[in-house]
């Protein structure tokens, strides 16, 4: 029953999202475990079609892989190159513009720099500012260079859901592979990241595994451990079948383009108070804000917001300054929810003023 829940899950997020109708999806822990699971994948075919057996031989003594990234990539990425054995050092990064959009002349430069196996990584939701890549200018260059286009959308993704979002994304559904994750905009709990890959056979080929005891299996039939790195493992996809199951399509939209707008409204209410710079442009759900002219006092309001218990906000770094990041993902949040936030985060900023007079 378990198997069958998590079949009509993943056909749903295939539908849900508009990826590939026989694209591989397993589900694990998180994004950082659907990277490694999707770069596991890709490694094995860019290196399958040099013609090299990376799940038999090794990377030692094979022809050389290199992964590019923006600068801007998610540590999960990295970290995922690390464990893969590709090197977190060796990952080729590449400028972004001051939303954190990957430049294209400069990835093209990359790409040309080098022949042989090569492994794209596109951001679908830059994680402080919410940009996109420009995925099908990126799905363009990887197709004239024969590399591969992995797309980190551990919340962007789901833009796809939104008729009104879904040109963020816009070429994405010709990527090779694509990670995403259900504790955000599905509010389910941790412990729930979906790997896809257009390449089923890549896919099941870096993942399957097998023993005496178990029976054997064809294509036809799926089997958890052939999507994913655990052998064994709890049934997570059950909480995302039960959130899509609750939503359906309509309510899954409104959940994202709901929490778009709210994003929208408080950058709006902040952006007009004096001191209060909103760096970003809100085209989904992230805002960041800094406040006056040093890290100090932009980390002291988040501390006031965060005591005050109205809204829970955390700090982070964007170009190498302190930002609150306000994200916006909540399926119960309301515009009065975001105005109340809004007024609390002001008050923290002029709290300081009022004690000094």
């Amino acid at each position: 029953a378990l198997s069958v829940a998590e079949e009509v899950a993943a056909g749903w997020v295939r539908d849900l999202l508009g990826l590939p109708a026989g694209c591989g999806v397993g589900f694990v822990t998180g994004c950082q475990m659907a990277h490694f699971t999707c770069l596991a994948a890709a490694r094995h075919a860019v290196l399958r079609d040099a013609g090299w057996d990376v799940e038999a031989q090794g990377l030692q003594g094979g022809p050389p892989l290199r992964v590019i990234a923006s600068d801007q990539a998610h540590v999960t990425v990295t970290v995922a190159c690390r464990m893969l054995g590709l090197g977190a050092e060796r990952v080729r990064l590449v400028p972004t513009d001051d939303q954190g959009r990957v430049l294209i002349a400069a990835l093209e430069t990359a790409l040309a720099e080098q022949e042989g196996p090569t492994i794209v990584c596109a951001q679908a939701g830059e994680i402080n500012t919410g940009a996109f890549d420009r995925i099908s200018d990126i799905v363009e260059l990887c197709r004239a260079r024969g590399a591969w286009c992995h797309i980190d959308g551990a919340f962007g993704l789901w833009a796809a859901v939104s008729p009104t979002r879904r040109g963020l994304l816009q070429g994405f559904e010709r990527a090779d592979s694509w990670a995403t994750d259900g504790h955000k905009w599905l509010n389910v709990p941790y412990d729930c990241g979906i790997a896809a890959v257009a390449d089923s056979s890549a896919h099941r080929a870096a993942m399957t595994s097998t023993s005496a005891y178990i029976p054997p299996h064809d294509e036809d039939i799926p089997w958890g451990f052939d999507w994913t790195p655990e052998f064994s493992r709890r049934a997570r996809g059950v909480p995302l079948y039960a959130a899509l199951r609750s939503l359906g399509r309509a309510g899954l939209a409104e959940l994202i383009d709901s929490s778009c707008e709210h994003a929208r409204r408080i950058a709006h209410r902040l952006g007009e108070a004096d001191g209060v710079e909103v760096l970003n442009d809100v085209v989904l759900n992230q805002v960041i804000v800094r406040f006056g002219d040093d890290d100090r006092a932009t980390n002291a309001v988040i501390d006031r917001a965060q005591q005050d218990g109205t809204c829970w906000l955390s700090g982070s770094s964007f170009r190498g300054q302190a930002v609150m990041r306000v994200s916006v993902v909540g399926w119960q949040t309301t515009a009065d929810d975001v105005d109340r936030s809004a007024e609390a985060i002001l008050e923290a900023a002029q709290r300081p003023n009022a004690e000094a007079s």
